[in-house]
């Protein structure tokens, strides 16, 4: 892994996503008090306050539109949508059809409208019925001829220092954001903590032209009541929104066209990670190994940098089991970068080969500051990390070709630390596993 100079990437690898996009575009471009991603008018109509955007399947070709609220609370329900401002834009809206199913431990519904069948790489407007505002929707390209950038982060949770990222987040102008677990800090039991969380979401997570970002998320252990080992029904808000793309499993895999795959565990809140899941990791990774991006997201870290990875040679602690079966195929299959949460600080490890630093090891970034913190334990006694530090913070990624940029910003946007990633096809280690 190589050090980049900071001003010489940000003079170009990052020119328009930090430099370029202004303090407060983020929220002048909201889709506040009814205006639309056009510029229109302010209308009155229905707008719901925890309205967010996800993906089910393939990210290229289809979005989907989610939001809870009570039934009845707007007579029609359909989403409407149409390619931003093109020739049609005036009398070319399509219906989707809604779906709609009771939200867990309330009263209200969850509501959610698939859009398939859309153009890769474009620009979409729509509406909840015919008085909502307009909001807008962008697809990812069917092949990453230009820059594809990212935010991840994870430990969220609902107070102001998670709103200052969720607000910086938006600035960046990503094409989506993924969140490594622990949203809410609802444990599985508040639904109140849960829709606050929502719709900060809602309200912040919106890009240049008011465009919606969409959010990809990870099961943790506070989603989870109980926090691991336990039955689906004990995780009710994180699959009532994501049961999409968790269908029957607790993890997953989300693939951008040929270019990005990323792949979603489960640190043993749901799934037990040995068994079942390093099979189906195993599979999932091999299948892949000729795309150029894989990256891999979970909560509880395989290297943490608070809690303890256990004795003098690593075994027990946090971790231990993501150390003994996903790490060997994280080498194996030449995985370059797994972004891990859950000890509240930030964290980047050298590349690490069996726990080694090795230039032609995994990086793992980390670990889970979005809105909560704790002090990373003393570097002397963590040799194999190559930076720590006590801020709230998240992660800007920035996809160029065959190359990784990772560049992390603290709450207040302020660059912290950067670095790129190895190259997946340069010096294949073979490895157990």
């Amino acid at each position: 892994m190589t050090l980049l100079n900071r001003r010489a990437f940000l003079g170009s690898s990052l020119a328009g996503a930090v430099a370029c996009i202004s303090a407060d575009s983020a929220n002048k471009n909201a889709p506040k008090g009814g205006i639309g991603a056009n510029g229109q008018m302010p209308i009155k109509g229905y707008q719901p306050t925890t309205l967010h955007l996800t993906w089910q399947r393939d990210p290229t070709t289809t979005m989907t539109v989610q939001w809870v609220d009570a039934a009845g609370a707007t007579p029609d329900t359909k989403i409407y949508y149409t390619q931003a401002m093109g020739l049609s834009w005036f009398n070319n809206w399509q219906a989707g059809p809604v779906a709609e199913k009771p939200f867990p431990k309330t009263n209200l519904k969850l509501f959610r409208a698939e859009l398939t069948g859309l153009r890769p790489g474009t620009d979409y407007d729509f509406r909840i019925g015919h008085s909502s505002p307009t909001y807008r929707f962008r697809t990812m390209p069917a092949k990453a001829n230009d820059t594809i950038s990212f935010i991840s982060g994870g430990d969220s949770g609902v107070n102001p220092h998670a709103v200052n990222n969720n607000i910086n987040a938006a600035r960046q102008d990503p094409m989506f954001a993924v969140i490594g677990g622990d949203l809410a800090y609802e444990n599985g039991k508040s639904a109140d903590t849960f829709f606050a969380f929502l719709r900060n979401y809602s309200k912040h997570m919106v890009g240049r032209n008011g465009r919606l970002i969409p959010m990809i998320a990870v099961l943790g252990n506070h989603e989870v009541d109980g926090g691991y080992y336990q039955p689906r029904e004990k995780a009710p808000f994180f699959f009532s929104l994501f049961d999409g793309l968790y269908p029957e499993s607790s993890y997953g895999v989300l693939d951008f066209g040929d270019y990005l795959s990323l792949v979603l565990l489960d640190t043993g809140h749901i799934s037990s990670i040995a068994g079942e899941q390093t099979d189906w990791l195993r599979q999932t990774l091999k299948d892949r190994a000729d795309h150029p991006h894989v990256m891999v997201v979970n909560h509880v870290p395989a290297y943490p940098s608070y809690r303890s990875m256990g004795n003098a040679f690593g075994i027990g602690g946090t971790g231990a089991d993501n150390r003994e079966y996903w790490v060997p195929l994280f080498e194996k299959y030449r995985v370059p970068v797994v972004l891990e949460h859950h000890d509240h600080t930030f964290k980047r490890s050298k590349p690490l080969l069996g726990g080694l630093a090795h230039g032609n090891g995994v990086l793992y970034l980390g670990d889970g500051s979005w809105g909560m913190l704790r002090p990373p334990r003393p570097a002397e006694k963590l040799p194999h990390m190559a930076a720590l530090s006590k801020d709230y913070h998240l992660s800007l990624h920035r996809l160029q070709g065959q190359e990784r940029f990772h560049l992390a910003l603290d709450e207040f946007g302020r660059v912290m630390d950067v670095c790129r990633s190895g190259q997946r096809r340069q010096g294949l280690v073979a490895t157990a596993g």
